[in-house]
């Protein structure tokens, strides 16, 4: 086997990584991007190709491509986009829930606002499709099909949210009729081989003529693969603006009053929940200075006296769902050690009872943890966290999702 691609288009920038069998890094590339358009996508993807040096994308013999989770468009049989994508966090599809209600199970993944199937019934209703035929994408199967030249395939992570049951691997009962004309996508497993690469694609770039186009995943999918994590009970916890944790289970777990839902991850499922906690609510009372010299200065062996629970605005969903939680930032020390201190393990806490809400509702406990997001160089914070979590910090083989794609092209789920 040769180099595996993977490439990440995320919310600012798209990057690159080429690994060898023994997934050592062997070339990158980057490129950002201050507007999300199929065209700025299309550039960007032969921007990075045409980046990476010669002697690599002679030797690539597979590439995967991630995007971000419920990024849809409307294409015709060309393959060009009838209308702006409707991206991960557009919430139009709100219009239409009396219709998904309808049909869709009770509590199911696609009756929020912002589901590639709101979007696709927000599409039915708003855009003019005529009789032609009407391909349903998400960004990572149109970058992929750029690539292969096949339209209508998908895989059945990124068609989680489209309603594709991935349980049974097939599209539920339950399912709506469609117009003919409306053409959803066949679903492939993540990492699976699609096609070989387009012959004046590979002629362009000098890429092998059996160079083969795998199906994708979603970044959040991509950077969860990248850290090494494998076994049932690892996970990772990204601390970001948001505390988003992601663990590995050998059942799934579903649970929208929590916002709790899982992906099929080979055998098992990564099941995931979020807070609105996190990095965000620390830099709006500190710089990221201030939050380095200020964390050194705590003790993480000493327990802060400080009950808070930080938000930034009213309610959580996950570890607790009360949409009417208000932050309790109260009282606030004058020393800033001391108040750093009290969010810190306060978010320490909210952690710990996000991975325990997990094992209550049926997941597999938490056996390993591995960090991911800016959090995770804080060594203070990780000291604090392990105060509540007794089980073993790992280091992430890699913080980047386009290696996890790249790794996911070398051994598909």
């Amino acid at each position: 086997m040769g180099l595996a691609l993977g490439i990440d288009f995320g919310t600012s920038g798209a990057r690159a990584i080429a690994i060898n069998p023994d997934r050592a890094i062997f070339a990158q590339a980057t490129c950002t991007y201050d507007r999300q358009h199929p065209q700025v996508w299309k550039t960007s993807l032969f921007s990075l190709l045409e980046q990476l040096p010669l002697e690599c994308r002679q030797q690539i013999t597979r590439i995967l491509i991630n995007g971000t989770s419920a990024t849809v468009l409307f294409c015709d049989r060309e393959g060009e986009a009838i209308a702006p994508p409707l991206m991960y966090n557009d919430d139009r599809g709100k219009a239409v829930m009396p219709q998904l209600q309808r049909f869709a199970p009770a509590d199911h993944l696609v009756l929020s606002a912002t589901s590639s199937l709101a979007k696709l019934f927000w599409g039915l209703e708003n855009l003019s499709f005529g009789d032609r035929p009407i391909y349903v994408l998400h960004q990572a199967d149109w970058l992929a099909s750029l690539l292969h030249g096949r339209l209508g395939i998908s895989d059945y992570h990124n068609a989680l949210k489209l309603g594709y049951d991935v349980h049974n691997l097939c599209y539920p009962d339950w399912f709506p009729k469609l117009p003919a004309t409306l053409k959803l996508p066949k679903i492939y497993t993540p990492g699976e081989a699609i096609a070989p690469i387009l012959p004046d694609i590979a002629q362009s770039f000098s890429f092998p003529s059996d160079c083969l186009i795998c199906a994708g995943t979603t970044d959040s999918i991509a950077a969860f693969i990248a850290s090494g994590a494998s076994f049932p009970g690892d996970a990772v916890t990204s601390l970001g603006s948001t505390l988003v944790l992601k663990l590995l289970s050998e059942i799934p777990v579903n649970d929208s009053c929590y916002g709790i839902y899982s992906h099929r991850f080979g055998d098992h499922y990564l099941v995931g929940g979020a807070s609105n906690t996190g990095g965000a609510v620390l830099r709006h009372f500190f710089t990221d200075v201030e939050l380095d010299t200020f964390s050194r200065q705590i003790n993480p062996h000493q327990e802060s006296p400080l009950d808070y629970y930080p938000l930034l605005g009213k309610g959580d969903r996950f570890p607790i769902n009360d949409p009417n939680l208000l932050p309790r930032l109260d009282p606030r020390p004058d020393n800033p050690v001391e108040f750093l201190h009290g969010l810190l393990q306060a978010i320490a806490r909210i952690e710990a009872l996000g991975y325990q809400r997990l094992s209550e509702l049926g997941a597999t406990p938490l056996r390993r943890l591995y960090t991911a997001g800016g959090g995770a160089k804080s060594h203070t914070w990780s000291q604090l966290r392990q105060t509540y979590l007794s089980v073993p910090f790992l280091t992430p083989i890699s913080p980047l999702a386009a290696y996890g794609s790249a790794c996911l092209a070398l051994n598909p789920i």
